[in-house]
């Protein structure tokens, strides 16, 4: 029988930025109850939740202070069982972020741990002696600088891979694993159906080799987490693994392997930056080198023994059609495009909030206006080196993670609908024109062909379980063949605006979804700027 998770759509709300519910500005539960129906309407399947544990906030909520509490500024635990029993009426489950890579400085475990070197929650967390009276070693922050952070009480470093208050966690200790599963079963036990795992790579970390990713215990601990926890439950789980190649990605998916669903991988994020710089060293987008990373994980990938996910955006990438399309001119054409493409691939889809209307980047001129630690970080990093204002703020205009956290667009009234108050973060200016409530007017807006996209998974076995065959194309469009049984679909997608040719002598059978006018035959197509479509043919 095919999991749930196969046939799933998966929608990522940013709790922050999604529905105010009180005027202080800041979105909560009780807002995001209120978007049900709205969710409801579009088809999903699964709310992912990012973040809404209590937390300082140093880095929006991925720094926990309590896994088994919410934070305030979201609403109280009365409010997230209202929401996944309101949730579960609509037939929409919850899953929650699981941050097990490292906790904030503010949790009990690290308040205690940092009391003594004799603390029974010392080896919660991972310290290390001075070399020469300076860091153990040269690993760095994924936030800039060191890794390591010396404690003036101790006289020891601990180590953070993100912000100076994000201590990594101790994974090799056992006693910390149990909490951890016991905390998961705590969620699980309340009704929630999955959890999306931040960073999970890291948690076989060893430090002392300077191995980050994929140390040599991260698949035994996956696996005694399966077991303590997911093994007997019906529910799905999906790591995030910036390092993964298709032969690691399918250890962590393969059902004889009692891990995970799926990951998500991120190799198409490299399309534009340059090869072995940073994400903030950018190179134009090229159609062709997105077709070539799209195509190698649909066909390379073992979807017969593993899973996948698929998605454009999330809370720390900035809006695909910003990035990678036409955000002025061709903005409705082209966020169809991406939809399309991906939509009716192999894999479970991702929705990231605002994606399903079209929302852009937000650019800014000035570092005064950003509110992502990371970014922050990079300028103050970089202007030391001797970096322009002017080219690190186009490096955050493009990749800024702020780009996606700009509050979630409802109407045209003022602050759109999301607060009757001020926006924790400013909006993007562009709300008026694009926003749900035009979308919903507007029989060809964006957001219904996703909706469409979602009802054709829904409803049609070969999206989920039909092969996948590469068609003949020119380096800018992207075509494929889905097939299952009798059945034949033809997908086709010009990832670039310019004119593209595209041409097979198969007979059309039924036309499914397009994002300009249905083709009347597919001999000598030329493609327009950012067309899709997807058409059942004739075998």
């Amino acid at each position: 029988m095919t999991p749930w998770w196969k046939k799933a759509v998966i929608y990522q709300i940013y709790p922050k930025s999604f529905q105010d519910s009180n005027g202080d500005g800041i979105g909560d539960l009780p807002g995001i109850i209120s978007r049900l129906d709205y969710l409801q309407k579009l088809g999903i399947d699964a709310i992912w939740l990012s973040p809404i544990y209590k937390s300082p906030g140093i880095d929006n909520g991925y720094d926990i202070a309590d896994y088994e509490a919410i934070d305030p500024q979201y609403g109280t635990m009365a409010d997230m069982k209202k929401l996944i029993l309101e949730a579960k009426k609509r037939n929409i489950r919850i899953i929650m972020d699981l941050v097990v890579n490292h906790t904030s400085d503010q949790h009990p475990w690290f308040i205690e741990a940092k009391k003594s070197t004799n603390s029974p929650y010392r080896d919660f967390y991972i310290w290390r002696n001075p070399v020469n009276n300076h860091e153990p070693n040269n690993l760095k922050s994924d936030f800039s600088g060191s890794a390591w952070k010396f404690d003036q009480g101790t006289g020891q470093y601990y180590l953070h891979f993100f912000a100076p208050q994000q201590p990594d966690l101790n994974w090799q200790n056992p006693r910390l694993r149990q909490k951890i599963y016991d905390m998961m079963n705590f969620w699980l036990d309340m009704g929630i159906e999955g959890f999306r795992m931040d960073v999970i790579e890291l948690i076989g970390k060893d430090p002392d080799k300077k191995i980050r990713e994929n140390g040599p215990k991260l698949h035994t601990y996956l696996q005694e987490m399966n077991q303590a926890v997911l093994a007997n439950r019906d529910v799905v789980t999906v790591g995030e693994t910036w390092s993964a190649t298709i032969d690691s990605a399918k250890k962590y998916s393969d059902p004889e392997q009692h891990e995970l669903s799926m990951i998500f991988q991120f190799e198409n994020q490299n399309i534009d930056k340059q090869p072995g710089k940073s994400k903030w060293d950018l190179k134009p987008y090229k159609a062709s080198n997105l077709k070539e990373v799209l195509l190698k994980w649909q066909i390379e990938f073992d979807y017969e023994h593993a899973w996948n996910s698929l998605f454009w955006e999330n809370h720390d990438i900035p809006r695909v059609i910003s990035r990678w399309g036409n955000d002025s001119k061709y903005r409705v054409q082209s966020a169809k495009m991406f939809a399309i493409a991906l939509h009716l691939m192999r894999g479970t889809p991702y929705i990231y909030n605002g994606e399903e209307i079209g929302m852009t980047n937000c650019p800014i001129n000035d570092i005064s206006e950003v509110e992502d630690l990371e970014s922050i970080n990079m300028y103050n990093e970089r202007l030391s080196q001797g970096y322009s204002k002017a080219e690190i703020i186009k490096s955050i205009n493009a990749k800024g993670r702020d780009n996606a956290r700009r509050p979630m667009q409802w109407s045209k009234e003022a602050s759109s609908g999301f607060t009757s108050g001020k926006p924790w973060l400013a909006l993007n200016s562009n709300y008026k024109e694009i926003n749900v409530q035009a979308a919903l007017m507007d029989p060809q807006s964006i957001f219904y062909t996703y909706q469409h996209l979602i009802k054709l998974r829904h409803e049609n076995k070969i999206v989920v379980s039909g092969s996948f065959i590469t068609a003949i194309s020119s380096p800018n469009v992207l075509a494929y063949y889905r097939e299952l049984n009798d059945q034949c679909w033809l997908i086709v997608a010009n990832l670039s605006e310019n004119e593209e040719h595209f041409s097979t002598s198969a007979e059309i059978k039924q036309f499914l979804i397009s994002n300009y006018s249905a083709p009347q035959s597919l001999d000598n197509i030329v493609l327009r700027p950012y067309e899709a479509f997807a058409v059942e043919i004739i075998k």
